[in-house]
């Protein structure tokens, strides 16, 4: 079968949001292939400590992929301690210049708590603009309700969660049920 003709995995939807003194990173737990729910509750929110310095970090895409690059990540935090904008910069960097890295298909949305990037596998490190990110197949709809609320008086984790909401009542690939994790500086 060619890759053309493989259904394929898809979907997840993955939003960072920050507000105030909190980050707060959320994704959905479905996992898709073709038209088939294969998994409802997949987490792909994840707290990673290299060094007791904690950073939290969302992935959509392949799932060892994503894993291999969290690894990658962890090596770099653990090589250059609370620096997250220049482990992510290095990751980035590897990402695309590593022949086997760049096969790679993933994104993650990484914090410590002060900062929030995107990291692609087209090497960049992006900090968000309003102070939302997202990815996957249902980040347009989570980023688009993410920015309506911000200027709400919820709270970064409420934002995110009502964010989610709405991505999983419009897009297929993502469902409601959510990993959340919380991170301050």
């Amino acid at each position: 079968m060619a890759d053309t003709e493989f259904p394929g995995w898809h979907g997840t939807t993955i939003i960072g949001v920050k507000k105030g003194d909190e980050i707060v990173i959320a994704g959905d737990g479905q996992v898709s292939l073709g038209q088939t729910v294969i998994k409802g509750t997949a987490r792909k929110v994840r707290r990673l400590s290299p060094g007791g310095y904690d950073v939290v970090a969302g992935f959509a895409g392949s799932t060892a992929d994503a894993f291999t690059l969290l690894e990658r990540l962890e090596a770099k935090l653990e090589a250059t301690p609370g620096q997250l904008a220049r482990a992510s910069v290095e990751l980035a960097k590897d990402w695309r210049t590593d022949k086997y890295l760049q096969k790679l298909e993933a994104m993650l949305i990484v914090t410590d708590g002060a900062d929030l990037f995107v990291i692609t596998g087209a090497g960049d490190v992006l900090e968000p603009e309003h102070n939302v990110a997202a990815i996957g197949s249902g980040g347009n709809y989570a980023l688009a309700a993410a920015r309506a609320m911000m200027d709400s008086d919820k709270t970064a984790e409420e934002v995110a969660r009502a964010a989610m909401a709405i991505a999983a009542d419009i897009c297929v690939y993502t469902n409601g049920n959510l990993t959340v994790e919380s991170i301050q500086k």
